[in-house]
């Protein structure tokens, strides 16, 4: 689905409007403005321009109508939601500028970001440093949560303030691996990956899952994300007896590459994860797309109730851009930290604590203890930061368009 508009909102970050010197923006009495409100900031970083941008203004976008929602319907009494949008360009050192940025903001109560795996860490660790909550939609690298050992079984999470409200590679690759193998019956796979965090873990969880179901690997080879010459392993992949070719990375390199592999001759399908669930990827790689999958998280939108309203009001706000993979999640990760903020004002007397080191410390142990139905279903934490839902889906493209074929929990 995708929503037009005359205006898009990115809001610019100056050093001025990092400054201010309270717990939130207020009046000499001690309240935000001059209507008796306390303003605090809800920072949001991910790739506003570049290659992902598609992704990253659904995800500020959403982020931003949670907040909006929330002032509209005065969610939490005597508090109002402002966003501070800073683009990383999907890079790591980017990424912490920006979380460096965010902490810096006296009005900041916490977090939402980023959509990159390989962005997170840098992060993570000086959100955490400021004991202050970030909430990403879209990370998906198990050992973010669930430490360097998960794949072991011996599960440490490294953060306590870092949460996530979709789910994890440790599950997406294996849902894919089992359709393909059990539904599609194809038993011999290409796995081509980026060499990038989630690309090249999401290829190792499929491959692992690929090989145990009785698949076989006929062949592995690694891409430049940034390249766009993929011939050579187009040949690589043509001269093979591939059935699919399984590929872990994003969309800008995910649809020439397909593109490519049909062109060399090798008429079979390319499956990925939820970075290749972008309407970008059928215009990149147009009809060469038909009959690639792609998995996500979480269940169809159009398929939620909890979503319709979400959907209804985000083409009422009049984005130009879509909300692309990650909107529902976003909105629900900005509503986990403002049912956060909600909970500790009601805990507070009807207020937020005025030194912001214990209110963002309180926001964080509020977001542990979260549960709501959102727009993606049911939204609460288990004891690594992980969300609930372990909901998957894949989609197949079909007549240009992505059509969700299989959806539920991962039955390893």
């Amino acid at each position: 689905m995708r929503h037009r508009s005359l205006l898009v909102l990115t809001t610019a970050v100056t050093a001025g409007a990092l400054t201010l010197s309270a717990c939130g923006s207020r009046d000499d009495s001690g309240n935000g403005g001059g209507d008796g409100n306390t303003t605090v900031v809800i920072g949001v970083d991910a790739p506003l321009t570049g290659k992902l941008s598609a992704l990253g203004q659904g995800i500020k976008n959403s982020a931003e109508l949670a907040m909006k929602t929330a002032n509209k319907n005065k969610e939490v009494e005597g508090v109002t939601f402002k966003m501070v949008a800073l683009d990383d360009v999907s890079q790591p050192g980017t990424g912490q500028q920006n979380a460096n940025k965010i902490i810096d903001n006296d009005d900041a109560i916490a977090g939402i970001g980023p959509l990159n795996s390989n962005v997170a860490p840098p992060m993570q660790k000086a959100f955490d440093n400021a004991g202050m909550a970030l909430v990403s939609p879209a990370n998906t690298a198990p050992e973010l949560t669930q430490g360097k050992d998960w794949r072991t079984g011996d599960l440490k999470r490294p953060f306590d303030t870092y949460f996530r409200t979709s789910t994890t590679d440790a599950i997406q690759g294996p849902y894919a691996a089992q359709y393909m193998y059990e539904e599609k019956k194809l038993k011999k796979v290409f796995v081509i990956d980026d060499k990038k965090t989630y690309g090249a873990g999401l290829a190792g969880t499929f491959k692992e899952a690929f090989e145990k179901l009785g698949g076989e690997i006929v062949g592995t080879d690694h891409v430049n994300p940034d390249d766009t010459d993929f011939s050579a392993i187009a040949t690589k992949v043509s001269n093979s007896d591939a059935e699919f070719v399984y590929y872990g990375g994003e969309y800008p390199a995910g649809a020439p590459l397909s593109d490519q592999i049909k062109k060399a001759g090798a008429k079979i399908p390319v499956v990925g994860g939820d970075a290749l669930y972008s309407g970008e990827y059928i215009k990149l790689a147009k009809d060469n797309s038909e009959g690639d999958f792609a998995s996500s998280v979480g269940a169809p939108l159009e398929t939620l109730d909890t979503a319709k309203q979400f959907m209804k009001d985000y083409e009422a706000a009049g984005y130009d851009t879509p909300y692309e993979a990650y909107g529902g999640y976003s909105y629900d990760s900005a509503w986990a930290v403002i049912q956060a903020v909600k909970a500790v004002v009601e805990d507070n007397d009807g207020k937020l604590p005025e030194d912001m080191k214990e209110a963002r410390a309180a926001v964080v142990k509020a977001l542990q203890d979260v549960s709501f139905e959102g727009v993606s279903g049911k939204v609460a934490f288990d004891e690594y930061g992980d969300t609930t839902n372990k909901q998957l889906s894949l989609y197949e493209v079909k007549d240009g368009a992505h059509e969700p074929v299989a959806t539920g929990e991962y039955k390893g």
